[in-house]
């Protein structure tokens, strides 16, 4: 593993100063199929291949899901504007309340996940789920948005955390961008989720600026480079890769708070995604943890690691 200071940032061209937005919502439609294609590509050759390709099946599912579903309800305009006088996030996962969408939603990830070839761990997970009555359903919904899973049942959880990706990822949608505000180091100004990781993007407007990538409902936020994500200290922070892995992930270490976030840089390859990624690059995390930095991350996918 290797270890550098600050990046050196490409120049930006004349004309082209970067003035991204805060924020930036997702495309439920098309995120978790593209999801999916990257964690094929990234399946290649990769000691990891067989429970990436596991994961692509899983994304597809939930791509496929969505059509036809029950529309995912906002909360009223007043209580999003009150949200934000308060720094809070308008689509609270502390707050949440399973409605008729999110219903469907996890009896339809459920149905499509058990026709999907997979581990032999994952499926006994799963079966476990089928045949679990609907308040222990419920309250697997409740332990992932409130962190309290139970470290033995976390297969089963993995397939509550990617039915509320979807239906947080339909909320997130449907909200005003230019509404939303920060609520606080390392959250989603949308839910209030913990990033999964953050990347240095090279869309127009936005060239060579960093978003971190929110771990439930696919929000992408903003935040200054060199700076920790999670604590927002601007002292002790050093980037880490492994020799020889790919250029475009390092962790991103902080010695203020003894964490770390991985940052990608979708500038260079436009095809990376923040949760696909962060899973192929589990050799990473194992590294830097022997460092002595604790992760910063929450990735659904990566829940018993």
């Amino acid at each position: 593993m290797t270890q550098a200071g600050a990046p050196t940032h490409d120049p930006i061209p004349i004309g082209e100063i970067a003035k991204p937005p805060f924020t930036r919502l997702p495309d439920p439609l098309a995120m978790f199929a593209r999801r999916a294609v990257r964690l094929k590509t990234l399946a290649s050759n990769h000691q990891l291949s067989s429970y990436l390709i596991f994961l692509a099946n899983l994304c597809e599912a939930q791509h496929w899901i969505q059509n036809g579903l029950p529309a995912a309800e906002v909360p009223r305009s007043d209580a999003i504007e009150r949200a934000r006088e308060f720094r809070m996030p308008p689509l609270d996962r502390t707050r949440f309340v399973a409605d008729k969408a999110m219903d469907a939603t996890w009896e339809r990830l459920l149905a499509l996940a058990a026709a999907i070839a997979m581990p032999d761990g994952a499926r006994i997970a799963l079966d476990r789920v089928n045949t679990a009555d609907a308040a222990v359903k419920a309250a697997m919904l409740e332990a992932v948005l409130s962190n309290t899973i139970p470290v033995e049942e976390l297969a089963e959880h993995t397939f509550a955390a990617a039915a509320l990706q979807v239906h947080f990822a339909r909320l997130a949608v449907q909200l005003d961008a230019t509404m939303l505000a920060p609520v606080g180091e390392g959250a989603c100004p949308a839910c209030g989720s913990a990033p999964v990781s953050s990347m240095v993007v090279g869309w127009p407007g936005a060239q060579d600026t960093r978003f971190c990538a929110c771990s439930l409902c696919g929000t992408l936020w903003n935040q200054p480079r060199v700076k920790c994500t999670l604590c927002g200290s601007t002292e002790g922070i050093a980037y880490q890769e492994i020799a020889g892995g790919p250029a475009t992930v390092k962790t991103e270490t902080c010695e203020s708070c003894g964490s770390y976030l991985k940052i990608m840089h979708q500038r260079i390859d436009a095809a990376i995604d923040p949760i696909a990624d962060d899973v192929a690059t589990l050799a990473l995390d194992l590294l830097v943890r022997e460092s002595g930095y604790r992760r910063g991350a929450v990735n659904p996918f990566l829940l018993g690691y």
